[in-house]
């Protein structure tokens, strides 16, 4: 499932679209993913850039226990070439594995249990390049009454996809455009993986699922209609949908930070298409972060930031109506 022998000590990996072909000692796209002995190793299995404690909010995930917190972890490299990535300088270079610090999935789930988190979170990098650390520890954690967190691009094949999202109880997907073209020239990646992932995650799985686009002006806010429009279609109108603001990272330092107005815009795009749960991201406003009851309208849960002010969430239902909520509570 992992990878496949093509002749002799030569293999393909099998994790990721990109099916990296792969002679001795050679490293994948990701440059994680190696061929040791004719078998493809992750060489960041173990190591990790930082342990922190978050609110699930931060994920961001707004329907998944909200007020709970999290401890967060990633490792090296990433299975996207992001020209924007916001954690560029431990996914897309060479970062010397020796500044990493080292932690077993038993230490990650011990720690976890020790701080009083409810979950981890396999985050800062996208947990596809670190399957098997990453899928290991959730099992850990399932085993010790933790959930599991993905943040992740949902560039991953049918059959591994399988296996990883089984063992994840919620994940945040990152839609990066509704745009081929984009994703080809900004992503070095292809869209169809990712919608079809996307589709598979929230139709066939147990997982609960949220969706992130972060909205780079003149390069991808331009399709947040044909999203919405396909999220509507394929998905239904109850999976919650963040638009976040882009700020200068990595190749894009020279671009300027996302217009306010172009986050609220595009959640007036996905209000008209009938899209039930739109939220705003990396912008202080209350409002565009409030749950709304999607039967009789009032505000649920009020957020400032990552913090709740205010809960009127009870049992999973609204308390002033009474309507079941979509989501985990």
């Amino acid at each position: 499932m992992k990878y496949q022998k093509i002749y002799d000590k030569n293999v393909q990996c099998e994790i990721c679209p990109r099916k990296c072909k792969l002679a001795p000692n050679q490293s994948g796209f990701c440059y994680v993913r190696k061929n040791i002995n004719g078998e493809v190793v992750p060489v960041s299995y173990g190591y990790n850039t930082g342990l922190a404690i978050d609110p699930i909010e931060k994920k961001p995930m707004y329907h998944f226990y909200p007020g709970s917190k999290v401890l967060s972890f990633g490792t090296l490299g990433c299975i996207m070439g992001c020209m924007f990535c916001q954690n560029w300088q431990t996914t897309k270079v060479n970062y010397p594995i020796e500044n990493c610090q080292k932690n077993s999935p038993e230490q990650i789930v011990e720690i976890a249990l020790q701080y009083g988190c409810s979950g981890v979170a396999f985050t800062y990098n996208d947990p596809i390049a670190f399957f098997e650390y990453a899928t290991d520890t959730a099992k850990l954690c399932r085993e010790n009454g933790l959930k599991t967190v993905a943040v992740t691009s949902g560039y991953i094949n049918p059959e591994p996809a399988k296996e990883f999202f089984s063992l994840m109880d919620c994940a945040n997907i990152d839609l990066k455009g509704f745009s081929e073209k984009f994703y080809a020239k900004n992503c070095l990646a292809h869209l169809q993986p990712v919608l079809d992932t996307i589709q598979y995650a929230v139709k066939e799985t147990d997982c609960f699922v949220e969706l992130t686009t972060l909205l780079i002006d003149g390069e991808n806010n331009q399709f947040v209609e044909a999203e919405c429009e396909w999220i509507k279609e394929n998905l239904g109108d109850c999976v919650p949908l963040h638009f976040s603001a882009f700020f200068p990272r990595y190749k894009f330092s020279d671009r300027k930070p996302t217009n306010a107005e172009t986050l609220y815009n595009a959640r007036n795009i996905a209000k008209n298409y009938g899209l039930k749960y739109i939220y705003t991201g990396n912008i202080p406003d209350v409002e565009s972060s409030t749950t709304y009851c999607k039967n009789c309208g009032e505000a649920l849960i009020k957020r400032d930031g990552y913090n709740l002010i205010e809960n009127n969430i009870q049992n999973g239902k609204c308390k002033f109506c009474g309507r079941e909520q979509d989501g985990r509570f």
